[in-house]
């Protein structure tokens, strides 16, 4: 019987190039990784995809889901709902692949308690500095005045719980950051056996 794949946690602040940085360690086919998907309730952005970003559904099919049991975590975030499907996690894992949430840290603390620390490779992402992480948001275009206040205060407090993750990796560099991300995933394997 297969070993069940790590979860690979990557979390952090909002704007501080998750997907850009998930999408890098992505293309490297030796981590066997296979992505997430989300449910949210926050409209597409441009260049999103349906199923490939996130399944993009109405609060009541949200809620409904909630309701029956069928998420690993979700949260409110900033007026959007977000949320993990238990049942593709495990069936991800069951297959022996490593599954890649890309979740914020209220999701990641739920998932940590759910699964043994054994299971888990977690990775907090950040900016190189404050004002960067605004640029950033700001940079999108897809927000207003008011989300972009509530995003840069809500990033403010999901900083103080970076230490409860495994590893830190600055974004001062999709590229680099991969590459560090990836060196790290790539030595869990290892050390798993």
């Amino acid at each position: 019987m297969k070993k069940p794949g790590f979860l690979i946690i990557i979390a952090g602040p909002s704007g501080v190039g998750k997907g850009t940085v998930r999408k890098e360690i992505m293309k490297n086919k030796k981590l066997n990784l296979v992505f997430s998907v989300s449910l949210t309730t926050r409209a597409i952005r441009k260049g999103e995809k349906n199923g490939v970003d996130y399944y993009f559904v109405s609060e009541k099919k949200f809620k409904e889901a909630i309701k029956n049991g069928d998420l690993l975590e979700y949260n409110n975030y900033v007026g959007h709902y977000y949320g993990t499907s238990k049942s593709q996690v495990e069936k991800v894992r069951k297959a022996g692949k490593n599954i890649v949430l890309e979740i914020d840290v209220n999701g990641t603390k739920n998932v940590m308690k759910a699964f043994s620390k054994k299971d888990i490779v977690s990775f907090f992402i950040v900016a190189p500095s404050v004002k960067e992480l605004e640029k950033r948001i700001r940079g999108r275009s897809t927000e207003s005045q008011a989300d972009i206040k509530n995003r840069l205060k809500k990033a403010k407090d999901e900083m103080k719980l970076k230490d409860k993750f495994d590893h830190v990796i600055v974004n001062d560099s999709p590229t680099r950051a991969s590459k560090e991300i990836t060196k790290i995933i790539k030595n869990a394997i290892a050390l798993r056996g």
